[in-house]
């Protein structure tokens, strides 16, 4: 006996005295009830992104168009046909490209142009504020707020691409980056001494030990911490000051900030190296992550590739493989660090401009894209590559479980969509054939 979703009627979901159906859940069968599912997870996706756009300054009526037609298709009784579904679930791809773009100019104009940094990993002597997250508004309003004080601020998680943009790396307090993915705060957080601010998704319950020291920004909230919605950060700062300062503790530097526009800079190096046989492929190696077993997939697949490919990562994903050695090819790193999962547009960018370069279509590339996902932002990023009609995606590491066996063969047979085998040396030896 369950509720059921369209009538809201307690039944077994075998039959429905008032809309007549019989199948599924009130004709709401699971391939229906599925795709309605990646159609909502992609739409928190988007939304998330285009917050992040919106608070830059930039806004498309039409997105928001979208948004609300696509939420209301989901509502009780409205629609029952499952071409319709996918057609909607492709849409929200198309529009959720154009929201990652709109976020992706945003970021240039109002943080500048993007270029390659090396910063400095740990931290050093003084008062510290470690900030996790995503929001670029949150960092430069936190900025503003230490400026005059001996405050240093270190980035976390999905934070480290901001050094990559030169309003933000060359202000005097953005001092380096400390820790890893945003699954490992727990222990991270409890080692940093100075003040934490939380300013969006991916956040864990933080233990007793440094609740007190975590803020949040605007729909961020964590029990015991105090949320910040006017956007001034003083107190932040003020609790830095008030806590014992960090250690002398760099230990080491990395280089960040392979935005497309640095790799479209260097396009035709890349090009002749592929007709000269010095490049024998592209993989784009990264996403969203999570803590589940298996996810050392990623990490396996990232080092057995060939020393003549380059890896393109981005997103939190890349702190799977981030830490170990690639070195280099043909002058230039072969790990290239593209920046956060709200900048996978810029791996799309790049796709098109070789596809190109080469006459052919992107699927005809030498380019493997291997996608860990975990949470909506993935979804509405897969959403846009599939309608691009981007083919033989690896999906990994476990299946999603909102995707039923019937949507996932239709995706399976029109978009070559498929689940990485767990075997990564195994998988990387079929691609390269």
């Amino acid at each position: 006996m369950s509720i059921c979703n369209q009538c809201e009627q307690a039944h077994h979901c075998t039959g429905c005295e008032i809309t007549g159906t019989t199948t599924g859940i009130c004709g709401k069968n699971e391939d229906i009830q599925s795709l309605q599912e990646i159609l909502l997870y992609g739409l928190k996706g988007m939304a998330a992104y285009a917050s992040h756009a919106r608070r830059l300054g930039a806004t498309d009526p039409a997105v928001d168009a979208f948004i609300q037609e696509a939420l209301f298709m989901t509502m009780t009784n409205v629609n029952f046909d499952l071409a319709t579904h996918l057609e909607f679930v492709l849409e929200c791809g198309k529009q959720n490209l154009r929201v990652m773009e709109m976020l992706d100019e945003a970021h240039t104009r109002v943080l500048g142009q993007p270029s390659p940094a090396t910063i400095k990993e740990g931290t050093q002597g003084g008062p510290g504020i470690l900030i996790t997250g995503h929001d670029m508004v949150d960092l430069v309003k936190l900025l503003e707020a230490c400026k005059g004080t001996a405050v240093k601020v270190y980035t976390h998680g999905e934070m480290m691409p901001a050094h990559m943009y030169p309003n933000l790396r060359n202000h005097p307090n953005l001092a380096g980056h400390f820790g890893d993915a945003w699954q490992k705060q727990r222990s991270e957080f409890d080692a940093f001494p100075g003040a934490i601010l939380a300013s969006t998704n991916c956040v864990v319950i933080p233990k007793e030990s440094y609740r007190s020291r975590v803020f949040t920004t605007r729909a961020v909230a964590l029990p015991g911490c105090v949320r910040i919605t006017d956007d001034d950060y003083t107190q932040v700062v003020q609790a830095a000051l008030a806590l014992p300062p960090c250690r002398e503790n760099v230990i080491k530097t990395s280089t960040v900030g392979f935005h497309h526009s640095v790799l479209a800079a260097n396009l035709p190096a890349l090009v002749s190296g592929v007709k000269a046989g010095q490049i024998s492929r592209f993989f784009v190696i990264g996403g969203c992550d999570g803590a589940e077993p298996g996810r050392n997939y990623f990490s396996d697949y990232a080092q057995a590739t060939p020393k003549d490919s380059f890896i393109l990562t981005l997103g939190c994903g890349k702190y799977r493989i981030r830490n170990h050695e690639f070195g280099t090819l043909l002058g230039f790193p072969r790990l290239l660090d593209m920046g956060q999962c709200n900048d996978a547009y810029g791996a799309i960018r790049v796709a098109v401009a070789l596809a190109k370069e080469f006459n052919c279509g992107v699927n005809d590339l030498p380019l493997t894209l291997v996608i860990s996902w975990f949470e909506q932002k993935a979804v509405a990023v897969l959403l846009t590559l599939l309608h691009l009609g981007v083919k033989n995606i690896a999906l990994g590491p476990n299946p999603p479980a909102f995707v039923s066996p019937n949507v996932f063969a239709l995706l399976q047979e029109k978009f070559g969509l498929k689940l990485t085998s767990g075997d990564a040396k195994k998988d990387l030896a079929t691609v390269m054939g």
